[in-house]
């Protein structure tokens, strides 16, 4: 669990943006908040940051209508290479709240 502007939150309630098709994502979010979660996080990184906030405008406008748009965290993420170097990767965490 972690917190989130003063919300507690699980991994459970995260929804992590990868490659896959948009409505994959879109399923799962929704999946989620039609079970009675309140609030998802969606978390990517890198390329799928596009993917990430395209999920959220998709659950938003056309799935979930009462949906909102809670907080928007971005940061930079230092990974390792297999040759051994460092690369800064940019993130972004989106949180979707169920009214």
């Amino acid at each position: 669990m972690y917190l989130i502007g003063g919300t507690m939150m699980s991994e459970e309630n995260t929804v992590y943006i990868g490659s896959k098709p948009l409505m994959n994502y879109v399923l799962a979010v929704v999946t989620q908040m039609n079970n009675g979660t309140s609030e998802v996080m969606l978390k990517a990184r890198g390329r799928s940051i596009s993917r990430a906030v395209d999920v959220a405008e998709v659950v938003k406008n056309k799935f979930v209508l009462e949906a909102e748009v809670g907080e928007i965290n971005i940061s930079t993420e230092e990974l390792s290479n297999r040759e051994g170097s460092n690369t800064n990767v940019s993130a972004i965490e989106i949180q979707l709240t169920n009214k």
